[in-house]
Parts: C-alpha cells; sequence; structure tokens
C-alpha cells in the first residue's frame, strides 16, 4: 500500500522544514514552509517508480514550487531507480526522486533542483486554503479507498457534534464552526434537517457520521 510510504516521506520533509499533510487536492502529500508566502512542496507516492509516477509529477508542477515522487527501492537493485534513463528523466523535467528502503530509511535519489514552473495559480490558492484550514492532518497520504478527511468534512462533523445533544439555531452552533450558516443550509451529506427558520437538527445519518468519526465534545454557548 502506498500509505506505507507516507509516515517516513512526511517525517522526511518535515525535518527539511515543511509542515506536511495528506490528501490535499488529489496530492498524496503537500508541504507548506513558513515563509511569506509559503514555498509550497509536493510528493507523489507509488510501491514502485513508474512512468504514472513522472505524469502525475508533471500535473502537479502547476500548483507548486518543488515536486518530488517517493517510492520503494528494489532490493536487488532492478527497479526504475537504478535506470539511468529513467534518473535523467526526472532531472530533466525538475521533479525530485525520494527511495524508500524496507527499514522505511528515506533518501535522496535526484534532487528537485529545477525549479517546476506555476502556472495554475487558482488551483495552488485552492490547494494552499485546504491545507491551511485542515485540522492536524487526517488523512494518511496514498489512501483512495475511504473519504478523504478534508477541511470542510471537519467542520460538518463539528456541527454534528453540536447537535448531538438536541436541535439549535445557526447562531449557537456557529460559536464553535464559524461557517455552520453554510454547512447547514447546503446539507451536502444530508446529515442535519431543518426544524424551523434558523433551527437545525441531526439526522440518523449525521448520527452515523459521528459513530464513524467521533468528535470531541463540544460545550453549549
Amino acid at each position: 500500500m502506498e500509505t506505507s510510504l507516507y509516515l517516513p516521506v512526511k517525517d522526511f520533509l518535515e525535518k527539511a522544514g515543511y509542515v506536511v499533510k495528506g490528501e490535499i487536492g488529489g496530492c498524496d502529500l503537500v508541504g507548506l514552509s513558513n515563509d511569506d508566502p509559503p514555498v509550497v512542496v509536493i510528493c507523489e507516492l507509488k510501491l514502485t517508480f513508474n512512468l504514472e509516477l513522472i505524469l502525475q509529477a508533471v500535473d502537479r508542477a502547476a500548483v507548486s514550487d518543488e515536486v518530488w515522487i517517493a517510492a520503494r527501492v528494489s532490493a536487488r537493485g532492478r527497479g526504475r531507480e537504478s535506470d539511468k534513463r529513467y534518473r535523467d528523466l526526472c532531472r530533466r523535467l525538475g521533479i525530485g526522486m525520494l527511495g524508500v528502503s524496507d527499514a522505511d530509511d528515506v533518501s535522496v535519489i535526484v534532487g528537485s533542483i529545477s525549479p517546476m514552473p506555476r502556472t495554475n495559480p487558482k488551483r495552488r490558492s485552492r490547494l494552499m486554503r485546504e491545507h491551511q484550514k485542515r485540522r492536524g492532518d487526517p488523512a494518511r497520504g496514498g489512501s483512495t479507498r475511504a473519504p478523504v478527511m478534508t477541511a470542510y468534512r471537519q467542520q460538518a462533523l463539528g456541527c454534528a457534534a453540536a447537535l448531538a445533544g438536541g436541535p439549535l439555531p445557526v447562531r449557537a452552533v456557529r460559536a464553535n464552526v464559524p461557517d455552520a450558516g453554510k454547512i447547514l443550509l447546503s446539507n451536502v451529506y444530508g446529515w442535519f434537517e431543518r426544524l424551523d427558520r434558523g433551527v437545525y437538527g441531526l439526522t440518523d445519518t449525521g448520527r452515523d457520521a459521528l459513530q464513524r468519526w467521533p468528535q470531541p465534545e463540544t460545550s453549549s454557548p
């Protein structure tokens, strides 16, 4: 599973000075520096180095300052990381290569020397906003089957937790979730029901969501 690479690579990038979170905007890992504006680093994970990994990295070039690819290195030295043509292609594209050993040691095979061009500032801004709004790092990079814990889902769960004790007016929920008004009104996941003007309750689907993703208890205002 690609997720087995996530923590070693996350640790490697954090030691380089980035705040790293997984599964942001479809990227396995996104790191932001503390600079103003931040340096955006993206890393894509695969169990082996292949062409698809390079294609993903090229796509990510439009929204980042540095792009890396990471994969397990072959114990017998027969993987793509040993292919000079593959390494040269990464160098020409400005894509860095990280090798992860069976012991989870991370090594730099090709440095991300050439800065990748930023050609999609709107998409880059969305990526940064999601990274900055997400609380903690709830999604392990490389996940493909589980729903991603986005910042929006986190806030929706905050609304559900506030309503777990019974119906409340929007202003009461907003005390803990600033965007509660929009989230309750749009009701994307079907977790809420409008009981009266400006008053919402929790549906059975919302209670099931809280069972799946338990939230800290929310104190009433």
